[in-house]
């Protein structure tokens, strides 16, 4: 049975989130203020947070700079993940990814559907990993960050939670990279 089991200890994540738009900053991000309530009521703590505008490269360089930090573990992007022409974000941060998590997308349109039906399929919500930093790509609603969080990642991200979450194989992350090195 999936659940916290409390003879392991917490372990806190240092967790960068970055918030993609063109018309807020920091004082009016309500989804970055959202996952930020959120990690650090669970025990994380933030690494670093910005506001770029909807851009590949200003995108790319900020998630690169924190993937690049040894203190930093985890990015949590918001915004840029609809239809329109500024929404972005995939195709910015896909490539990127050296290993695409799958799972994590289908999860994320299960809880939606549950919430807002078939408006779900207006997000490419994805993430993957690059290097040994997981990078998650979130939708700019305050409402599908708390969905993502609450249904997704708070259990992923404890390394309490059994049978298998995130944290207890980052330490094994990198052995693609060193494969790929010999």
């Amino acid at each position: 049975m999936p659940g916290i089991d409390e003879s392991r200890s917490f372990v806190a994540l240092r967790i960068a989130v970055l918030t993609i738009s063109d018309t807020r900053g920091l004082s009016e991000d309500r989804s970055g203020d959202a996952l930020v309530e959120r990690l650090s009521a669970a025990g994380h703590h933030l690494a670093a947070r910005n506001v770029v505008r909807d851009d590949v490269e200003a995108i790319r360089c900020q998630v690169r700079e924190w993937v690049a930090d040894p203190l930093v573990d985890v990015v949590l992007t918001t915004g840029g993940t609809g239809f329109t022409g500024r929404d972005i974000t995939p195709e910015a941060l896909e490539p990127l990814f050296d290993k695409k998590m799958e799972g994590f997308a289908f999860l994320f349109h299960r809880i939606s559907y549950e919430k807002i039906g078939t408006s779900t399929v207006q997000s490419r919500a994805t993430a993957g990993l690059i290097g040994t930093t997981f990078v998650f790509v979130l939708p700019g609603s305050p409402g599908a960050c708390k969905d993502a969080w609450d249904g997704i990642l708070l259990t992923q991200l404890d390394y309490r939670y059994r049978p298998c979450n995130f944290v207890e194989i980052m330490p094994r992350l990198d052995e693609h990279l060193k494969r790929s090195k010999s």
